[in-house]
């Protein structure tokens, strides 16, 4: 059977991109996009769009029947600090979505799962550096709960019920394509809009606070590198630590001042500084690049250069 492909919650940060990249490599009719919101002019022009609840496992059902899908991107979430906010929404979005894909795919209905992880699952007792794929995990907040939770039942259903599910743990994601979605990790993307419209930055992390980052283009690379990569190279069923570069605002301040050099910044810390501070500082991904390929391809210097270049379009 031909592959056929569903993202739910194509219209967020990581699914925007996910698509278009997708249905560049695959025929774009065979690339369900889908939302509880439609997505943009490209995205509803470019390929097929439903508009879905991740968490209504009958609408799911039905447009895996009609289109005849064989792999889920799950990608709906409520991240980190909006989660904070609305902690019972931010659960109840990020199991119950998860619990549905799971269960189609133990029907024999879909054939393949990719379920995004996070840096979040770690805390505070957590090692700081170079955290090792299996560690102390007591991570305290209900994004992060959810996510470690999730990655326990998406090893369940594989051992239990031979599901084919894929994850990988992301670090803070930037992009100059969508804007900050909730995220604690966010500030490194609101930075480049803000020295680009204001000359200047309010960071709610302090100047030292150092986190995993990645450029979304990487991101993208190893969402689809994982599910291409035969079943038998895939060996960690719950989640794959994933690391590109590690940076503090003091450091990513640095960066933009060498194309702004007036950029300033000041620093004002609200309740993300103590999610910030229960995460890594670097990660140790070598598993995911022994057991299934992955190499990132971006430094700071080199997403600096590229998201002030497309950013700067905009102002």
């Amino acid at each position: 059977m031909k592959k056929r492909i569903l993202i739910i919650g194509a219209c967020g940060q990581i699914g925007t991109e996910l698509v278009t990249r997708l249905r560049e490599l695959y025929e774009p009719h065979k690339v369900i996009a889908s939302d509880i919101r439609e997505g943009d002019e490209a995205m509803m022009e470019s390929g097929p769009f439903e508009i879905l609840d991740a968490t209504d496992y009958d609408a799911i059902e039905d447009i895996v029947i009609r289109h005849e899908i064989t792999e889920v991107y799950l990608m709906a979430a409520m991240l980190s600090a909006t989660a904070e906010r609305f902690p019972m929404k931010g659960w109840e979005l990020n199991m119950n979505s998860l619990f549905n894909v799971l269960n189609l795919a133990k029907e024999k209905k879909i054939d393949k799962i990719f379920w995004p992880s996070s840096i979040a699952v770690f805390g505070p007792s957590t090692p700081k550096n170079n955290t090792p794929q299996r560690t102390i995990m007591e991570p305290s907040t209900v994004y992060g709960i959810s996510k470690q939770t999730g990655e326990r039942w998406c090893e369940y259903y594989f051992k239990q019920y031979g599901v084919d599910v894929r994850s990988i743990r992301y670090p803070g994601l930037i992009s100059y394509k969508t804007l900050p979605g909730g995220g604690t990790t966010d500030y490194a993307v609101d930075i480049y809009h803000k020295a680009l419209k204001h000359g200047k930055y309010i960071s709610f992390l302090n100047a030292e606070t150092t986190l995993p980052m990645m450029f979304m283009d990487d991101a993208i690379n190893a969402t689809i590198g994982i599910m291409e990569a035969p079943s038998e190279k895939v060996k960690i069923r719950s989640s794959y630590n994933l690391a590109a570069m590690s940076f503090n605002p003091e450091g990513i301040t640095a960066s933009i001042q060498k194309y702004l050099p007036d950029f300033e910044i000041d620093y004002e810390p609200d309740f993300r500084q103590a999610i910030a501070d229960s995460w890594p500082q670097s990660i140790d991904d070598s598993e995911a690049r022994e057991d299934w390929g992955w190499h990132h391809q971006f430094t700071l210097a080199e997403m600096t250069k590229i998201m002030i270049e497309n950013l700067s379009q905009n102002f």
